[in-house]
């Protein structure tokens, strides 16, 4: 399985996952020639993915689905709710590329199954991908950590995970009160140190590759993301490269490309 996030920020989101058999997007939030450059850069082309997968209706998320899927007629997998909010944004498409899905459905040798997350949207969706007896998560865009999102994905090899802001700088940064409000509820981000502590109850036995991503431009700088998470990670006794890999997603370029 190969995984990498080619954009991860409030500029635009697009994950690439791969296997022996089959290629899918989680996302493809920026324009369509953006997310074929970042394809291009890791070796791969638009041309061949096999699905995109929507995690919700936001534009960071959806802005190059429509183009992508007519480009090179790409099925666009969403559940209903979800693709009733993102139809009239993203275009026409062709009607065989509109596929509606429930928790799971299966690609060649890939299963992927969607697990509900807690955002201001109207069916807000993580995803597994699980393929050779390996498997990858997506989980951004959390107000909070739940059990639900917890249970699918204490198992994975590797974890895609919000590490969005700083709560600090968020309170006494330049946002609106009632945008500052929407990001600390329980419908908008995950903090830095919830993400820290996201990541300890996740650790076990197998050992993760983790990528905090999804930061705020604004509000969070990648060294406080990083130092923040592992300062949490030290204080429970989780060793870096013992435990877990930590990595850092790019909002503008792909990054920490995972083979496993």
């Amino acid at each position: 399985m190969i995984f990498c996030p080619l954009y991860s920020g409030s500029s635009g989101n697009s994950i690439f996952v791969s296997s022996e058999q089959t290629k899918l997007l989680i996302d493809a939030g920026l324009p369509g020639k953006s997310i074929e450059s970042a394809m291009n850069q890791i070796g791969h082309t638009s041309a061949d993915v096999d699905g995109i997968f929507i995690t919700h209706e936001h534009s960071d998320h959806v802005k190059g689905v429509g183009v992508l899927s007519r480009k090179y007629d790409i099925p666009i997998y969403a559940n209903e709710a979800t693709w009733n909010a993102i139809k009239d944004s993203i275009g026409k498409v062709k009607d065989h590329n509109i596929k509606l899905m429930d928790e799971a459905v299966s690609i060649n040798d890939m299963e992927i199954r969607s697990f509900g997350i807690s955002h201001d949207a109207v069916s807000p969706r993580g995803y597994s991908i699980t393929s050779g007896g390996k498997k990858a998560c997506v989980a951004t865009d959390l107000g909070f950590f739940s059990q639900e999102v917890r249970r699918n994905i204490e198992d994975a090899d590797i974890v895609l995970l919000e590490c969005n802001h700083d709560i600090e700088m968020l309170k006494f940064g330049p946002y609106p009160y009632p945008l500052k409000r929407r990001i600390l509820s329980n419908v908008g981000h995950l903090s830095n140190d919830d993400c820290g502590k996201a990541i300890v109850s996740i650790t076990n036995s197998k050992f993760k590759n983790i990528i905090l991503g999804h930061l705020s431009k604004t509000n969070n700088y990648p060294e406080l993301a990083y130092q923040t998470v592992l300062n949490i990670l030290s204080d429970h006794s989780i060793t870096l490269d013992k435990d877990i890999s930590l990595g850092m997603a790019k909002r503008d370029m792909p990054s920490n490309f995972i083979e496993i």
